[in-house]
């Protein structure tokens, strides 16, 4: 039988019938919000069960976009001339015989819970397409930006949601990079249904080059984490949220003759999990930083990497299963990772800018907390925590005291469940110019991230249009790494 939209006025008369404009105004609102919170509402893959074994059931993902620099945090050479290792000094680890740069010394200090990898590479210079390659595990040409699937996404679109929490989640997920500012937090081919539901929504000014910067911002942040969407309007709560539900309910009742409508269509499918997340007192006090003790905040540091970073670790505990931690281009500090030192970033050199409590010192503070808490707190051991920047930087200081791209060599390091901690993986030259030993790709780290929770780098998932397509289409899992 032949389905046919309804006219306009049918579909207003049919409206009009149930509720008056004022009710669907304070009804609209809600599933709105619904329809703009990717991951509510699906399902795990039926096809698909965590291989046994699998040791992390949940992964943070800390990926700090816009190239960190290897020598001044992870991979420092004291021994190098000047223009190379810069003004920093080396410190010794909890490891014998390994040393970060002195802008880590909370790291330095836990260095038995990470295992660092020295020789991170890979073959290209630019921004955009090594932040896909890092999101998605998968190289791709400047016309597919948009077009593969972010890990979390994989991971959404075989696992699921978990405790009323969507699949993949990203704190906040503000990053634009460009010029001009593109969103690289994708669904891809699986759809924007599995796109990640960020917490900052969309930021009202997406190009963080834009604007008025102060030559030395406070690090001190107080960000509100809570997203949007759970914040009751004034003069709604629980209670009458959930009449408005029953109000919906009728509304949809009196409008099954309209089916093929895509206004419904597209709201219905996120609805009941929208609905879920708004009425769940766990799932709003998961973001909500106020519950932590002071003296908590402060051990991650009162900055927003710190406060990303615990919530990311509330977050797990609710169980959440992907959390990406995002941060590097920010509305008050700029590209912060980007330390070209062209004159309109106005940043100091780059050894002075990573001793700043907003750029190294503050995210390696913020990230051996989390590691410590997780630890303490029993969490751990069944969650993989991986930090990852697109590409490291050069080893040479340019003339205005900056670092430039460098694909060729990076640190990152992973730390929690079946990992071997304790360990530096790979070695590099006498500038950290490029690896002696092994290199290892961003399709290598999404490999074993995968591995790590039971899902085979080879097995296949369904685009879109339902055709079968490779988790990874290169890659190979980080044996070194594992315990």
């Amino acid at each position: 039988m032949e389905r046919r939209s309804l006219p306009a006025v049918d579909r207003d008369a049919a409206f009009r019938s149930i509720v008056t404009r004022r009710d669907v105004l304070k009804v609209g609102p809600i599933a709105l919000s619904a329809a703009v919170w990717p991951g509510l509402g699906l399902q795990a893959h039926a096809a698909f069960t965590p291989a046994a074994g699998a040791k992390a059931k949940s992964v943070i993902y800390l990926w700090m976009g816009g190239g960190v620099t290897h020598i001044d945090s992870l991979d420092p050479k004291p021994e190098a001339p000047p223009e190379i290792r810069g003004r920093l000094d080396a410190i010794d680890t909890a490891l014998p015989g390994v040393q970060f740069s002195e802008t880590c010394p909370n790291l330095a200090k836990i260095a038995n819970d990470l295992c660092v990898v020295r020789s991170f590479s890979h073959d290209s210079d630019d921004h955009l397409l090594s932040q896909v390659y890092t999101l998605s595990g998968r190289k791709v040409t400047p016309n597919q930006l948009f077009t593969e699937p972010n890990i979390g996404s994989i991971v959404q679109y075989l696992m699921g949601p978990r405790n009323g929490l969507p699949g993949y989640i990203a704190v906040p997920g503000i990053t634009r990079p460009g010029p001009p500012p593109h969103n690289l937090f994708v669904g891809g081919w699986l759809g924007g249904q599995y796109a990640p539901f960020c917490v900052g929504g969309q930021p009202e000014q997406p190009d963080f080059t834009v604007g008025e910067k102060a030559l030395d911002p406070s690090p001190r942040a107080d960000e509100n984490l809570v997203p949007p969407e759970l914040r009751f309007p004034d003069g709604l709560n629980v209670g009458r949220l959930e009449r408005r539900a029953s109000l919906r309910s009728s509304l949809e009742q009196s409008l099954k003759t309209a089916a093929t409508l895509e206004d419904f269509a597209t709201l219905d499918g996120n609805y009941s999990g929208a609905m879920q997340l708004l009425a769940s007192p766990q799932v709003r006090q998961a973001f909500d930083l106020s519950k932590e003790a002071v003296s908590t905040r402060e051990e991650y540091g009162q900055t927003k990497i710190g406060g990303r970073c615990l919530v990311a670790r509330r977050l797990v505990e609710s169980g959440a299963r992907f959390v990406l931690v995002d941060y590097g281009y920010d509305p008050d500090y700029g590209n912060l990772w980007d330390i070209h030192n062209v004159p309109e970033q106005k940043f100091p050199h780059v050894s002075d800018m990573c001793k700043r409590g907003y750029s190294v010192a503050g995210m390696q503070k913020a990230f051996a907390a989390l590691i410590t808490d997780l630890k303490q707190r029993g969490l751990l051991d069944s969650t993989l925590v991986v930090y990852l920047t697109e590409f490291g930087r050069t080893p040479k200081i340019n003339s205005l005291g900056g670092r430039d791209h460098w694909g060729r060599c990076g640190s990152m390091f992973f730390a929690g469940a079946g990992v071997k901690t304790g360990q530096v993986v790979g070695t590099t030259d006498k500038h950290a110019a490029y690896p002696l030993t092994r290199p290892y790709g961003p399709a290598d780290i999404a490999a074993t991230m995968y591995h790590a929770l039971g899902i085979d780098p080879e097995h296949r998932v369904r685009d879109i249009q339902g055709r079968p397509v490779g988790v990874m289409d290169h890659g190979e899992v980080m044996t070194e790494v594992l315990a």
